[in-house]
């Protein structure tokens, strides 16, 4: 057994030089991905940031787009409301001529004419004497 034996201790040393090595290529490992998951994360925290900056961007984008919106929406309804008062306007005058010339086309009509002349002539005062007494 005293052969046995230091062969033993030399496989058990080469095994605990072997072990020694993945251990510390696992703590190396472990080191690297710690920096990466840092470099990672750091990344991640960049990326949020860019982020907010662009959803706030977007969102006052978003606001002014609404507010200009509302301001051509008040114009449009403001100009359509000038428009139509000018059309009543408009169309008030165009039915006062209207029947401005219906009266005076009336009045020179033939009809006309008679009805006027008996309204605008006064009867003969014996006339109206006569049918008082």
């Amino acid at each position: 057994m005293s052969d046995g034996t230091p062969k033993c201790k030399d496989t058990n040393t080469a095994i605990l030089e072997r072990l020694e090595k993945i251990v510390d290529s696992l703590q190396e490992n472990s080191i690297k991905m710690g920096q990466l998951l840092a470099v990672h994360n750091e990344k991640l925290d960049k990326q949020d940031r860019i982020d907010a900056v662009l959803f706030e961007k977007i969102e006052s984008v978003h606001r002014e787009v609404n507010r200009q919106a509302s301001e051509i929406k008040a114009g449009c309804e403001r100009d359509i409301r000038k428009v139509d008062d000018r059309l009543r306007t408009m169309e008030k005058k165009m039915w006062t001529i209207f029947g401005g010339l219906a009266v005076i086309s009336f009045i020179v009509s033939v009809p006309g004419q008679k009805i006027m002349g008996n309204v605008l002539t006064q009867p003969p005062a014996e006339i109206i004497i006569q049918g008082i007494e």
